[in-house]
């Protein structure tokens, strides 16, 4: 467990940015995902049946309520992504068919910033001054840890999000009882890792397929499940930062794997929904998705056609706004784009030109 105290900021989050683009550019999402159903402990027929057969019966909300919390720091980038986070989250919520409860900013810079008034935040310690490596995500279970210590949190379920994602239909609650529900990646791969995951995973856990191929974020869980596996998370984590081996493997998804095996040691296996999230520029339809999650760059021709990996002479990256928010109004995308690219600016537009002092704060 990490001490409670003042501890010196993180290093600039730019600069995980900017290597996590490079990360991410080696990737292709085209790579097709599996789902696949829950086969723990319990209720398998069941989940087998209603969540994963007939995963339109929970398109109609009505269960139970979650909590939406993101961390964050206190950093321009993260500012005006969390803005119009907030934002979509306050029209989705009163859409029926939502579950969507409360919400909760959990800013781990140690200090309160100019967001405190506009959306409901709860300021955590960040981790003792060089125990991130400036690997500034590994403060997000150590904020999650102290956010439940600390909180009221009347929902009995919490969605764990991130600044960058943007609701774009009513979000039900996903989960079912004990089972937490989770976006599929594709780069999370434990059993191609056994070696490495061994170190953290026993043998005697059961087989390392028992580790979902998940990160933390979007999961919806129970929280008397995540006040179980946050300390888990937090040291699993800390744990793979400081195993070199395991640091340069895993790079900038170490965190989404601390989590996926922190929930693998409770026993907890999570429903896979690969409705869950889309991912422009590779997902080329929103449809019955619920969160557009705009990590990757979207670089266009002006005959619409996909120039990734080389700036297009349209384009939309949020790592282009480092230092302030995008622009009112962005131009849309030439003819021939994808919807879910579209849908995205247009999301973006429609949130700052309604968000007060969106070029001044």
């Amino acid at each position: 467990m990490i001490p409670r105290k003042n501890a010196g900021r993180a290093s600039p989050f730019f600069l995980m940015v900017l290597a996590f683009g490079f990360f991410l550019a080696t990737y292709n999402l085209l790579t097709l995902v599996m789902h696949k159903a829950d086969k723990s402990e319990t209720d398998t027929k069941e989940l087998n049946d209603p969540i994963v057969s007939r995963p339109n019966e929970l398109r109609k909300g009505g269960g139970a309520k979650f909590h939406v919390a993101v961390t964050a720091t206190d950093g321009v980038y993260n500012k005006w992504q969390c803005r119009i986070m907030y934002y979509w989250y306050k029209k989705m919520k009163e859409v029926p068919g939502s579950d969507m409860g409360g919400f909760t900013r959990v800013l781990h810079s140690g200090k309160p910033d100019n967001l405190m008034e506009e959306m409901p935040t709860l300021v955590v310690d960040p981790l003792p001054e060089g125990l991130d490596q400036g690997y500034v995500v590994l403060n997000r279970p150590w904020a999650f840890v102290q956010w439940l210590e600390k909180a009221t949190i009347e929902e009995d379920y919490i969605l764990m999000a991130e600044p960058d994602h943007v609701f774009v239909n009513p979000l039900p609650n996903l989960a079912h009882g004990n089972h937490p529900a989770a976006f599929p990646f594709f780069y999370i791969t434990p059993k191609e890792h056994e070696k490495i995951v061994r170190k953290y995973y026993p043998e005697e856990k059961g087989p390392v397929t028992n580790i979902d191929p998940i990160g933390n974020s979007p999961v919806i869980i129970k929280k008397s499940l995540l006040e179980k596996v946050a300390p888990t998370w937090m040291n699993v984590s800390l744990r793979m930062k400081n195993d070199p081996e395991t640091d340069k493997v895993f790079g900038w998804v170490l965190e989404m794997y601390g989590y996926a095996v922190a929930s693998a040691l409770h026993g907890v296996r999570h429903i896979l929904r690969k409705d869950f999230m889309l991912q422009p520029p590779w997902d080329l339809e929103v449809g019955n998705k619920f969160i557009i999650h705009y990590t990757y760059g979207c670089d266009y021709n002006m005959k619409g056609e996909l120039t990734y990996g080389k700036i297009g002479e349209w384009r939309f990256d949020k790592r282009s706004h480092l230092s302030g928010p995008p622009p009112r109004n962005i131009s849309l995308p030439p003819p021939g784009v994808p919807e879910s690219v579209i849908r995205l600016v247009k999301a973006v537009n429609e949130a700052s030109a309604n968000i007060p002092n969106w070029d001044t704060l």
